[in-house]
């Protein structure tokens, strides 16, 4: 999921977002499909992370270390 924030200057009812209530500088998680959608609105929306760019940010697990 991608996430833009809202810049607009009053609450928003967004559909596709299941018709959920959005404030004035709140962040929300769009699909990646739909990214470019909201930030081609620069005067409503902004980009706060790219489709995808969510995967490269989560860390690798450790590998288990040997004791003794």
């Amino acid at each position: 999921m991608a996430r833009v924030r809202y810049l607009g200057p009053e609450p928003v009812t967004v559909p596709e977002l299941g018709d959920r209530l959005v404030h004035p500088d709140e962040v929300v998680e769009v699909p990646d499909a739909r990214f470019e959608g909201y930030v081609c609105q620069p005067a409503n929306w902004g980009p706060v992370e790219e489709p995808g760019a969510g995967a490269s940010k989560k860390t690798a697990a450790k590998a288990p270390q040997k004791e003794g």
